[in-house]
């Protein structure tokens, strides 16, 4: 590497980092309010993530074998998955599969390496899957509950599927020996539906289907995200809300990317918040969302319906910005 080049990096990182303290001071906040890494620190307990949490809690806590969650990308099926580890009480032995693609030996050695045995070569199908329920018995011997979570569970190989299966078989009299939680998009439903997973389907007791957010929850979302990351102040105005909540969606990865792209848009202006025209100029710049050539109409019709309740002075504030 150049000697101009080692000079530039130090330097472009000491810029990154002033712009980031200034990002900070200017909106008064402590971290990024709208990462786009699922982080449990931010999590909002808004009614369906709360209620796909108790269906997971319930479920396994009644010993069930196969519990499913599925949502659209982005919905926050990884941010519950990664709750539900940070969480799990001290007797359950979990397993994470991040990367389902996976064929039946490779999904076998993923759950026997998670659960403290080591990888040998010489070691067959039959010895494996032998010692496996082996380990299982004297986990279970030793009161652990064993819970395998399997993230992007719609990407599985058909044979893969059908190994869970049998590996959800392994029970005492009491209790299966392994609990299988699927996170997955809705092609995961799709594929279930098909004649040859109907043994699989059955063994599912409980399924939760994550939905968008509505603008309400929207505005709940932002609000405590905000005060997580230490403003006390709602830094969107209502038509920038109700514009978000458009063109996301309701989901809540695409209103991560949204808003922080609002935000900087701001702050590049030196505005206290992001008003409608922040929002539609991120919407501009972001795949996936709603088209955003319709903004005049959706402005208009949210400043139809906000007269109702908010001061002329307010709205006329807002068309200001």
């Amino acid at each position: 590497m150049a000697a101009t080049d080692q000079a530039i990096q130090p330097a472009n990182a000491g810029l990154a980092a002033t712009a980031l303290i200034m990002y900070l001071a200017h909106f008064k906040l402590q971290q990024y309010p709208f990462s786009l890494t699922p982080n449990t620190g931010f999590y909002v307990g808004l009614q369906g993530h709360q209620q796909a949490m108790e269906v997971l809690q319930t479920a396994l806590n009644h010993g069930e074998g196969f519990i499913k969650v599925t949502g659209e990308v982005g919905t926050g099926k990884t941010l519950l998955c990664r709750k539900l580890l940070n969480e799990a009480p001290a007797h359950w032995s979990l397993a994470y599969i991040p990367d389902p693609n996976l064929d039946p030996q490779q999904l076998r050695w993923a759950l026997a390496l998670e659960l403290g045995l080591k990888q040998s070569d010489n070691i067959d199908q039959l010895q494996l899957a032998h010692l496996l329920q082996r380990q299982l018995l004297l986990l279970a011997g030793a009161g652990r509950q064993v819970v395998l979570l399997i993230d992007e569970a719609q990407a599985l190989p058909d044979d893969t599927l059908e190994a869970l299966r049998l590996l959800t078989n392994l029970e005492t009299e009491q209790r299966k020996l392994v609990q299988v939680v699927l996170f997955g998009q809705p092609e995961l439903d799709k594929r279930l539906a098909q004649p040859g997973f109907r043994q699989l389907r059955q063994r599912i007791s409980f399924s939760y289907q994550l939905a968008q957010l509505q603008q309400p929850e929207v505005a709940a979302y932002l609000r405590q995200r905000l005060q997580i990351a230490g403003s006390t102040l709602m830094l969107f105005s209502p038509p920038a809300i109700w514009l978000l909540s458009y063109y996301s969606r309701g989901i809540p990865r695409l209103i991560n990317l949204l808003a922080h792209k609002a935000l900087l848009l701001a702050y590049g202006a030196g505005l206290p918040r992001a008003g409608w025209r922040q929002m539609y100029l991120a919407a501009a710049d972001t795949e996936d969302v709603r088209h955003p050539a319709l903004h005049w109409l959706l402005v208009a019709t949210a400043t139809l319906a906000l007269l109702w309740y908010l001061a002329p002075s307010a709205l006329l504030s807002w068309s200001l910005r």
